[in-house]
């Protein structure tokens, strides 16, 4: 039975997607979802946090695939391929409440690390699709999604190459150790993550 329910689905997932794409416009958006086996696929792309950091980086590219597979595995995969970033620099990702300031809630992930010629792959297991916040807030239990995405400057130091962005040679608290750079990347230009 279970076969049979998933040859339907994939066949009637088929269909639309063949039928969706006669009158679909030829750019690409910036975040899509898709569904592909038995988990589902969303991609995003990161832009620059302000225009100085595109201008110091104009040929960045940071696409983040996640692959939601809680149901199946316990986890979903996380994926950051990065393309022409500051070579030789470490970066911090953090799901976030807001993609820009002043960001809200914020969970820590991970690392990525460019080579000489600024490119970076990483993969991070861990539940995105239903990660959220929780606090009490005078007696009451406050929750919030985390369905954005942002990535900082790991070392404070790291940022320094692009002396006209804002908050450069300052200190902000998104690294382990308490000191990153300024925010470098984000996804305020697409749609958000998926949520419960």
């Amino acid at each position: 039975m279970r076969r049979i329910l998933f040859a339907t689905v994939a066949a009637v997932v088929a269909v639309g997607l063949i039928a969706g794409s006669a009158g679909a416009a030829k750019h690409k958006p910036h975040a899509k979802t898709r569904a592909a086996g038995a988990a589902n696929i969303t991609d995003l792309r990161l832009t620059p946090s302000n225009a100085q950091l595109a201008a110091c980086m104009p040929h960045a590219r940071v696409k983040v695939t996640v692959r939601s597979t809680t149901d199946q595995l316990g986890f979903d995969k996380f994926k950051v391929r990065a393309r022409h970033l500051a070579p030789n620099r470490d970066f911090t990702v953090f799901l976030l409440e807001t993609a820009g300031a002043p960001f809200g809630a914020a969970e820590y992930i991970g690392d990525i690390t460019t080579n000489k010629n600024g490119n970076a792959d990483n993969t991070f297991r861990l539940i995105v699709d239903e990660a959220f916040s929780s606090t009490l807030v005078n007696g009451q239990r406050t929750r919030v999604d985390l369905n954005r995405v942002g990535m900082w400057f790991a070392d404070p130091a790291d940022d320094d190459f692009c002396p006209a962005a804002p908050g450069v040679n300052g200190v902000t608290p998104f690294d382990g150790d308490n000191e990153a750079g300024v925010q470098a990347f984000n996804s305020a230009n697409t749609q958000p993550l998926p949520a419960p």
